[in-house]
């Protein structure tokens, strides 16, 4: 039994819904899931995780890692499915009622009503800036930037993974959030057995690993890679389901120093190719804390990122940073010249990534739940009102990213 501001509060029962469910297979919302829940688990509470059923893996475990999984359709329809599916979570809480609920994606804020009404505690983990998303047209970024302002009034808490992101909240709506971040798994060091499959060799090749978005800019990556005069390979990992014009555009950019190889589902080898990289490189640019640069983090690898303070935050002076294609072949170049160099760079990397501990982020999702069962966390948190006119936003890096 533990104590919180007076009042006890041993074993909850927590719901995480608004992912794609566990196993951790997408992105960062999956694997914040996987990684807190059974933590969570492991300090005795029971947590339940709302899971997307698809047809390519039909298999529903009703339980994974200590995990009580709940498994429910979606429309594959990207302007829908995470709304459809975390209605569905919604109504089965309804009837299975929790202790306090974690809410991923301010998406989802038309939702917070129905659990209001039925007196349970929420919190929404707002994500990052999704209406500067170059793939939601006008109506869509009006959406989010709505569900935005409906998030701050409705949650009895609001949480945030970057310091950049609180410091949006704080302009824009004048309300605190809670900071948790992600954590930085560090890898294991010295395997390459699965890379030589591909033939690739350890320090051998660059490597860009990221959803084809274009606010990613594997883009401008490929782009200033091939004005480069590199002598090594650059690997490209990853796809979109949704933008094929976006994939055929990239693959045009590139020449026969850059490998396109897919998506990646097999951790092992996703590990040993960040791990054996010469130089990862970075372009998320609107997200907030990144899992792909964490984990670069703990491979130990030299990074360079895209300029934005999302990633000057997780990075510091480990890392070299880019705003364009024109910088990258120098960058590309200097790496290769100076193997040294890149070496130190990869030491201050994994040095940097023993700040993100997932151990310390799942006792502070502990604690937030401990405060919204309490009531220590409870409404008002603030209007929902912006304290700045709609339009063209700057919050020092904020501005919506084109190039």
């Amino acid at each position: 039994m533990k104590t919180v501001k007076g009042k006890s509060v041993g074993s909850m029962s927590i719901a995480l819904v608004g992912t794609r469910g566990v196993p951790a297979r997408y992105g960062g919302f999956e694997t914040c899931v996987e990684e807190v829940g059974k933590r969570l688990v492991a300090m005795g509470h029971d947590v339940v995780v709302y899971c997307r059923t698809s047809k390519k893996d039909p298999s529903t475990p009703k339980t994974y890692l200590g995990m009580k999984l709940v498994h429910l359709p979606a429309p594959k329809k990207r302007s829908v499915e995470t709304l459809v599916h975390t209605g569905l979570a919604v109504g089965h809480i309804l009837r299975h009622r929790v202790d306090a609920v974690i809410v991923f994606n301010a998406a989802n804020a038309p939702l917070l009503p129905f659990l209001r009404a039925a007196r349970i505690p929420v919190a929404t983990h707002v994500d990052g800036l999704e209406w500067q998303r170059a793939r939601w047209g006008r109506m869509g970024r009006k959406y989010y930037r709505w569900a935005e302002s409906l998030s701050v009034r409705l949650s009895d808490a609001l949480i945030a993974d970057a310091a950049g992101i609180q410091d949006y909240y704080r302009a824009e709506f004048d309300v605190d959030t809670t900071l948790l971040s992600y954590g930085a798994p560090v890898l294991e060091q010295g395997r390459s057995e699965k890379i030589r499959s591909l033939g690739l060799v350890p320090g051998g090749y660059h490597l860009v690993v990221a959803r084809f978005l274009p606010e990613n800019h594997v883009h401008v990556i490929v782009e200033g890679f091939v004005r480069s005069k590199a002598k090594l390979p650059l690997v490209v990992v990853g796809s979109h389901p949704y933008n094929d014009e976006y994939t055929t555009y990239l693959h045009s950019l590139g020449d026969d120093r850059v490998k396109f190889v897919g998506g990646v589902w097999d951790q092992t080898l996703l590990d040993q190719l960040y791990a054996n990289s010469l130089i990862y490189w970075h372009g998320h640019s609107v997200g907030g804390t990144n899992p792909s640069l964490l984990r670069a983090m703990g491979a130990g690898v030299a990074i360079n990122a895209y300029d934005v303070n999302f990633n000057q935050e997780v990075l510091g002076d480990a890392g070299e940073y880019f705003t364009g294609y024109l910088d990258i072949p120098d960058l590309v170049e200097r790496a290769e010249a100076d193997v040294p160099r890149v070496l130190e760079r990869a030491t201050a990397s994994l040095d940097r990534a023993k700040l993100y501990s997932w151990d310390d982020i799942a006792l502070g999702y502990e604690a937030l739940c401990q405060g919204l069962v309490t009531g220590v966390l409870s409404r008002p948190r603030g209007k929902g009102r912006r304290l700045v006119a709609e339009g063209p936003v700057s919050y020092g890096q904020y501005t919506k990213v084109t190039s």
